[in-house]
């Protein structure tokens, strides 16, 4: 099975880069034949990245998570599959390239310094937790592509103000678009980081029976998923759009970076199985 698990890791990175490439080609010259083949392109490398996580697991006996480089890898997908849900449901295909290349450096720098682990922590064996990371991360995902839509939103909105109709105003989706896009990325997001949350309730007490609610990862995801939730609420009731919904989403998305980021190096958390 090992040498399967090879092929698959430096393939990965060969898979990526040539869906990045076809995105891109489309955009620089909107061909139409091209239109519906890179979606394809993207299906088959899903897949197939799929396939390779799932022969990891099955072969080491635990989730892709024990390492930094095994959660790259898992970032790449994820990100890639939350990208590939939002064109499913808008059928919106022109900012694809914006987000796969965040797939494309997450994976190689996985396959180039990822390695076999056979003997790791048991907790990090639990097929409950690799679920609670994967959909976290599906959530964090979900949250980067709003902030790139967020970004393009900005160019656009500046590139019209200033009556420069180039190749961002010609290839992007329109400004309202765009604004959906975000919106979207941005409810993906909660919902998974929700599934999330609710995974890590259910299995945190068996796991962990002296674990404290204010611990502080804890607290910096409920931080997180309350803005993001507010967000989405005053979207919805107040009728927020435009600029004012962009940049309350990419303050949120610097929140939740900054989230993970702090209680890693400066707080003590139960978190820290490595």
């Amino acid at each position: 099975m090992l040498p399967i698990i090879h092929i698959l890791n430096y393939l990965l990175p060969f898979l990526y880069i040539l869906t990045f490439y076809v995105y891109y080609y489309d955009f620089m010259h909107e061909n139409s034949s091209f239109n519906n083949a890179k979606r394809i392109f993207l299906f088959v490398t899903l897949f197939i990245h799929l396939i390779y996580l799932l022969i990891r697991t099955a072969e080491f006996n635990h989730p892709p998570i024990t390492t930094k480089f095994e959660i790259f890898t898992v970032l790449a997908f994820t990100i890639s599959f939350s990208y590939f849900l939002l064109e499913l449901l808008t059928d919106i295909r022109g900012t694809g390239l914006f987000i796969i290349i965040f797939s494309v450096v997450f994976q190689i720098i996985s396959s180039f310094y990822i390695q076999d682990l056979l003997v790791v922590k048991e907790v990090l064996r639990n097929r409950l937790l690799g679920l609670h990371v994967i959909s976290a991360l599906l959530g964090y995902s979900g949250f980067t592509i709003a902030a790139v839509h967020g970004v393009l939103f900005l160019i656009l909105y500046k590139d019209i103000k200033l009556s420069k109709f180039g190749l961002i105003f010609n290839r992007l989706p329109s400004l309202e678009t765009l604004e959906k896009l975000n919106f979207y990325s941005v409810i993906i997001g909660f919902i998974l980081l929700t599934f999330s949350i609710i995974i890590g309730v259910i299995w945190l007490p068996g796991a962990f029976p002296d674990f404290s609610y204010y611990d502080p990862k804890l607290i910096a995801t409920s931080i997180i998923w309350l803005i993001f939730g507010i967000g989405i609420a005053t979207k919805v009731i107040a009728k927020w759009y435009g600029k004012k919904v962009i940049i309350f989403s990419l303050v949120g998305f610097v929140l939740a970076i900054l989230s993970l980021i702090i209680p890693n190096i400066f707080a003590k958390s139960f978190h820290s199985f490595y």
